[in-house]
């Protein structure tokens, strides 16, 4: 049976924070708490990752060596990286409205939620016609896009999926589709 376990990365500075993340080193307490998915995941998958520096290192963690796949990046967030959206939402509330309401725009000069979930769904529609199961090593973004996608969800959905870090999402291939099986299985 074709598996696919997407586990989210280790929280770092700017998930506790709630910040739109840049490329953050997990700090010595994260890289402790990804070590603990050593025993809990299936040695007998190939190893995805993000090429960000905090899924890299969840892997590795882990006790995994990924090779990295940028369509398993987060979304774009263009000029908002680094930011909170408490904070934009004070400066610019009809922005970030926009931003969460209508999946076409990318006021922060990045990546549109329907350009993202493209590239997202594209990722998952291509892993099922290949015959290998697989561990991906991302980002809460991804995560929720690729529910979304697998459960022919609209772009809505997205905000209402809630994914933890270190938490393992699985999907299994079924009939020529995605099923989802698990959602932040083993989360902190």
């Amino acid at each position: 049976m074709k598996r696919l376990l997407l586990v989210r990365h280790a929280p770092t500075g700017a998930t506790r924070d709630a910040e739109f993340p840049a490329d953050e080193p997990l700090d010595d307490e994260a890289r402790a708490q990804a070590a603990e998915l050593t025993t809990q995941l299936p040695r007998d998958c190939l190893t995805l990752s993000s090429p960000a520096r905090r899924a890299v290192q969840t892997a590795l963690a882990a006790g995994r060596e990924a090779t990295t796949d940028p369509r398993l990046a987060e979304c774009d967030f263009g000029t908002w990286t680094g930011r909170r959206l408490e904070d934009l939402h004070r400066e610019s509330p009809q922005a970030t409205e926009q931003w969460m309401t209508d999946p076409g725009c990318s006021p922060h000069g990045g990546e549109s939620l329907r350009s993202f979930m493209a590239r997202v769904g594209a990722w998952l529609d291509e892993e099922l016609t290949l015959d290998r199961s697989v561990i991906a090593f991302t980002h809460g973004g991804v995560i929720r896009a690729a529910v979304a996608h697998a459960l022919r969800a609209d772009a809505a959905a997205v905000w209402r999926i809630r994914v933890e870090p270190l938490g393992v999402t699985e999907l299994q291939a079924t009939h020529g589709d995605w099923e989802l099986v698990a959602l932040n299985r083993g989360a902190r």
